[in-house]
């Protein structure tokens, strides 16, 4: 069975996660918020070991702890970003704007599009572009773990802000509606920040899909 490991991170309690299959012995890092080095010290007590790093998107707090990771592990693991959130990437993920920053870290050398499928395994995991909170922002969906990390796209009771630089509502609400709930009522969304939900919870639920 697929382990998932939450851990809240940084400044604004950003959730990154850590999946790991045990037949397969993989690893990969979903949105390394901050503390890289902590990230690694909690895999290496289990014994895993990161291959990859996934990022929905590239705002500071989700990529905060990349350059720990990529420092801490050896061989670095691959990064994987839209390329659509390149130019977030290149600023740092917007760090500057809220009064941080962020050491330097090389470019993403796995580029997501909609529809890839990437392996945990024999879990296989499809990359779903959801933009709207940001031009890149994608979610990883698992349909045998009945999973989608969802990033900033839908909380429980809530959606992804749109007032940043890349934000457009029209755009994320149509990312919501196809790309989350044409999921199964069941699935599990993992969000970046705050408690786990799932669809159903969320179609019947959530104000904002409420009209």
């Amino acid at each position: 069975m697929l382990s998932v490991k939450r851990m809240v991170l940084g400044p604004v309690q950003t959730n990154a996660y850590l999946i790991h299959d045990p037949e397969s012995q993989v690893t990969v890092a979903i949105d390394p918020a901050w503390d890289g080095e902590h990230i690694v010290k909690f895999a290496q007590q289990n014994g895993w070991a990161i291959s990859q790093i996934w990022l929905t998107h590239a705002h500071f707090d989700h990529l905060g702890g990349v350059s720990g990771i990529l420092k801490s592990v050896t061989p670095p693991p691959t990064v994987a970003l839209h390329p659509n959130d390149l130019p977030l990437w290149h600023a740092q993920g917007g760090a500057q704007f809220f009064g941080f920053q962020l050491d330097a870290i090389p470019e993403p050398n796995l580029q997501l599009q909609h529809g890839q499928k990437l392996k945990v395994g024999d879990y296989e995991v499809e990359v779903r572009h959801a933009p709207g909170h940001t031009p890149g922002h994608v979610v990883f969906y698992i349909p045998q773990a009945a999973i989608c990390f969802c990033g900033d796209v839908i909380f429980e009771s809530g959606i992804g802000r749109t007032d940043l630089p890349g934000g457009d509502f029209e755009t994320l609400m149509n990312s919501i509606r196809e790309q989350i709930l044409t999921l199964p009522d069941n699935t599990r969304l993992l969000s970046g920040h705050g408690d786990e939900t799932t669809v159903a919870q969320e179609r019947q639920h959530n104000p904002w899909l409420q009209w």
